[in-house]
């Protein structure tokens, strides 16, 4: 995956090009230190002026009002906000009639964004300030005062948090005055920009100390960028959460949402002092400080199902390689691809306009349907059938074209849903309510009605904690599992779990892990191949396997005494008499002597710790080869 950039030869703006915003998939918005507002059509390429603006206006900060709200159009959605060093916000429409101009900061408003639906605005200003404003202009509240300036903020992804910046902290501040505040140093510079994407819930910034870092909604890092030449001015979200975008003096960098970077452009810009993503995802715009306006869409992104190969060449075009037989063919589409999914021999594209659907026997004739919106965020795949998501909603297709359900509940916002929080099956939709995270929504996946009667899952549900300790332990996350079984009662694998932890090697808890699903032979083999032979004997011990424990014991020449001890201990509890032939065999002329046979176990156990100690750690590098 990489960014495909495009700069003109000469600058449409005489001064620096303080922001950017899109309109429509293919139109943006440009404001200039020149004072005027640019109109920019992609599909002509076209350049127009929306308007000149007054003289004392140097915009910073400008924010389009949300077009829609669970799949309805807004009235006020040709509107934006434009923020400036006047002190003042000013609400313009899409002529570039300025319909209201607040004075709102002492000092410049450093940025200006509203909430998800558009029922506020929330400004940042040089004098340290805060504060939240109807959608009309009227002040609500002053939500901060401090005194270093704001430079950025960010609504949380229910529009009841505000992130904010204060020097090299971060800020998340809740709107209810009783909930708790967080705050932490982020940065050892000044933090100058802040983002917090909806879908992901997970929080970027960049500053003066040169480095971009990903955090969690708690204030924990996940990821810290290495130093680049110059501080970091500009940062972005894909609005689908799964890539970022990161602005620089003459450096663009695309990323993931782990933080790890796909590509890194270093085109002749100046500072990119901000950065928009286009509603579908797949157009970057950045305004920069030469008076450019940089465009940039991701190319080279990959799909891969059996022995296909499928590659995004172009924004209308891809390859398809038969990995076999070294097949190609191309796909052209009519329109930009937005999504693509491929699995259960079939792929499915979503175009700005239309829907294709691909069987892998035959890449040739695809059927095409046309979507209602062109900001298709989600595809899933079942065998039988698929689903999209877009903003307004969620539809299930069957691979012919057929439009099969729409599910929908209250408070259903489609435009948040993402691939951790819906699930499909060949009769079931499952999607996390975000009001509850522990709340789990059912649909019948052929008519989209609720399942259970409406009643939906919550994560207190004995099954579901059930099903999460199985593949906890299936994938060896042993604090998980002891959560899990914690929940549903089940002391005595909780305490083997911490027995588990216990262990003084990997092997050792290998071995157990592997008893605890009930493959004991496999856990047998794992400690003989480590040598742990006394281990291996009180595995069988423990589950009672005495002749297999006492043909360890005979075949390696240790532990016999250990085995009869154990045996002796078994029977005289049960007031029953050794009748075991060989168990006889191997008594006669063996003393059984507590304290020595402890004593031998403390050592084997000793020897184990010290092995276990002496391997040296890999690092992550090493390892990964």
């Amino acid at each position: 995956m990489r960014l495909k950039t495009s700069l003109l030869k000469e600058p449409k703006h005489k001064e620096i090009v303080s922001c950017v915003g899109w309109t429509t998939a293919d139109e943006l918005y440009s404001c200039s230190e020149d004072h005027r507002i640019l109109k920019w059509n992609l599909l002509t390429n076209d350049t127009s002026l929306v308007v000149k603006l007054p003289e004392d206006i140097y915009p910073i900060d400008l924010h389009w009002f949300p077009k829609t709200v669970g799949g309805k159009k807004q009235p006020q959605a040709e509107n934006f906000v434009l923020t400036s060093t006047d002190g003042k916000f000013h609400l313009v429409s899409k002529i570039g009639r300025i319909e209201k101009s607040v004075e709102a900061h002492k000092g410049a408003v450093l940025a200006g964004r509203w909430n998800y639906d558009g029922t506020a605005l929330i400004t940042a200003g040089e004098d340290g300030q805060i504060k939240i404003w109807s959608k009309s202009g009227m002040l609500r509240s002053t939500l901060a005062s401090q005194g270093s300036p704001v430079y950025s903020v960010a609504w949380g992804p229910d529009s009841d948090r505000v992130l904010y910046t204060s020097g090299r902290q971060l800020i998340i501040k809740p709107l209810q005055p009783s909930a708790k505040v967080i705050q932490w140093k982020a940065h050892d510079g000044v933090i100058l920009k802040v983002e917090w994407n909806s879908v992901n819930d997970l929080i970027l910034s960049g500053g003066e100390d040169c480095k971009y870092k990903v955090w969690d909604s708690f204030g924990r890092l996940l990821h810290s960028s290495s130093s680049h030449d110059y501080p970091v001015t500009s940062l972005s979200w894909a609005p689908d959460g799964e890539v970022f975008a990161v602005g620089s003096f003459n450096t663009l960098r695309l990323c993931d949402k782990t933080g790890w970077s796909y590509a890194l452009e270093k085109p002749n810009t100046g500072s990119v002092f901000s950065l928009a993503w286009s509603a579908d995802g797949t157009q970057l715009a950045g305004a920069c400080g030469n008076g450019h306006v940089i465009f940039a869409h991701v190319v080279e992104q990959h799909w891969e199902w059996k022995n296909f190969v499928i590659t995004l060449t172009k924004r209308r075009t891809m390859q398809v390689r038969n990995v076999l037989n070294d097949a190609v063919d191309i796909l052209e589409f009519r329109d930009r691809v937005i999504k693509a999914s491929l699995a259960y021999g079939h792929l499915v594209v979503a175009t700005s306009l239309q829907c294709y659907v691909y069987n892998s026997r035959n890449w040739n004739t695809p059927l095409i349907f046309d979507l209602k919106e062109g900001t298709v965020s989600l595809i899933l795949q079942a065998e039988k059938h698929f689903l999209l998501v877009d903003g307004a909603g969620l539809y299930t297709f069957s691979y012919e074209g057929r439009l099969i359900s729409s599910p929908k509940f209250p408070g259903m916002r489609a435009d948040i849903l993402n691939a951790q929080g819906v699930s499909l099956s060949n009769d079931t939709i499952a999607i996390r309510d975000k009001s509850d995270e522990k709340v789990i929504l059912l649909f019948d996946a052929l008519t989209g009605k609720p399942l259970s009667d409406g009643k939906p899952l919550t994560h207190k549900d004995q099954s579901l904690w059930t099903c999460l300790a199985g593949m906890a332990m299936a994938n060896r996350e042993l604090t998980t599992a002891e959560m899990a079984y914690a929940a549903i009662g089940e002391l005595p694998r909780v305490q083997y779990i911490n027995f588990i932890k216990e262990q003084p090697s990997k092997e050792s808890s290998l071995a157990h892990m592997l008893m605890f699903s009930g493959q004991v032979q496999e856990a047998e083999v794992t400690l003989l191949q480590a040598g742990l032979i006394y281990q291996a004997i009180q595995v069988n011990i423990d589950l009672f396997n005495w002749e297999r424990a006492l043909e360890l014991a005979v075949k390696h020449k240790t532990h016999v005494d250990t085995v009869l001890a154990y045996r002796d201990k078994f029977l005289q509890k049960f007031g029953r008499k050794e009748t075991n032939k060989r168990f006889l065999q191997y008594s006669e002329g063996v003393e059984v002597d507590w304290e020595k046979i402890q004593a031998k176990i403390e050592m084997e156990l000793s020897k184990e710790r010290e092995k276990a100690a002496s391997v040296p750690v890999r690092s992550s590098v090493a390892s990964r080869r």
